[in-house]
């Protein structure tokens, strides 16, 4: 549903459902019992300026009853933050797409504690592109090639390619060059298929019972000394897109990936150490362009730090 209010400081409105009944006689009052605890003057303000609207932009006031709006937008008072120390590089810009290397450490989209600190937020106000969209999303802790639209009436030609699985994308990653204890010595190339499940309320993918949803294959190409053990260079090419995919099928090998805090094992919650980023980059991205027809690739320019020669 497209919103009636501009993007602003990089940041979308926030859309907010209010309920069919309730208590409420208005909703202003539904936005008292949600938020009031916080910042009552606030929400007051913000109805007597016309900051709250509906559909088609109309502003909501202090007696707006609750049946007269389905939805409604308004912009969040957002928390300071404190700039991360990493920078995107930008690799490609043309009329339709932007292609850039994401670092690690840097959400794609805002979420959490994270808003201007996304890289969706700092490109849009650093190129002045609101509307500016990934087509993919990489993990926070993931670095590497990142696509998004500049342009609404192209969109949806490239949003075609990653429903109908015409992207091919390749990734790099450092692991243990063999499984750890308890696991099966694994043939490379190998490719490791099932079935993924991740809630929203809980931090980990899970593998369950079922018809395999996840694919992956995994090659190992090259092997190194890392102090007393031995490490290795990994190429991953997911054929499917769920969340975590690679670390769960690297960690179901007895591969987990180097400083990955969730798999194997979810360590405790700690501060980021941008020393240890994790091990995993998306090194490549290839499809048919739905503009010119003609095969392109994007190629990361980063690279892994514990790869290095």
């Amino acid at each position: 549903m497209q919103s009636p209010l501009p993007v602003r400081d990089g940041v979308n409105a926030t859309r907010l459902r209010l309920p069919d009944d309730g208590p409420w006689d208005t909703a202003m009052d539904y936005m008292m019992h949600r938020w009031g605890h916080i910042d009552p003057q606030g929400i007051e303000d913000r109805f007597d300026a016309g900051e709250i609207v509906g559909e088609g932009g109309i502003p909501l006031d202090r007696g707006t009853k609750l049946e007269d709006h389905t939805f409604i937008w308004y912009y969040r008072t957002l928390p300071p933050e404190t700039r991360l120390p990493v920078e995107i590089n930008i690799l490609h810009q043309d009329e339709h797409i932007l292609v850039v290397d994401k670092p690690h450490f840097l959400p794609t989209t805002p979420g959490g504690t994270y808003i201007q600190e996304s890289a969706l937020v700092r490109l849009r106000n650093l190129l002045n592109l609101p509307d500016l969209i990934p087509m993919h999303r990489l993990d926070r802790m993931t670095a590497g090639i990142l696509l998004l639209s500049t342009n609404p009436e192209t969109r949806g030609k490239y949003q075609v390619l990653f429903e109908k699985r015409q992207v091919q994308k390749e990734y790099e990653c450092v692991s243990a060059a063999t499984p750890a204890a308890g696991y099966p010595a694994v043939e490379f190339p190998t490719v490791v298929r099932n079935r993924m499940t991740k809630s929203r309320s809980y931090l980990l993918a899970e593998v369950i019972d079922g018809l395999p949803n996840a694919e992956t294959r995994i090659e190992q190409t090259r092997t190194f000394d890392a102090g007393t053990h031995q490490r290795a260079l990994y190429r991953l090419e997911p054929h499917t897109g769920k969340t975590h995919q690679l670390r769960v099928h690297m960690a179901s090998l007895g591969l987990g990936i180097v400083n990955d805090a969730f798999y194997p094992d979810l360590l405790d919650k700690a501060p980021d150490d941008y020393s240890k980023p994790l091990q995993l980059l998306a090194r490549g991205i290839t499809f048919v362009d739905p503009i010119t027809n003609k095969p392109v690739e994007y190629r990361s320019r980063l690279k892994l730090s514990e790869a290095l020669d």
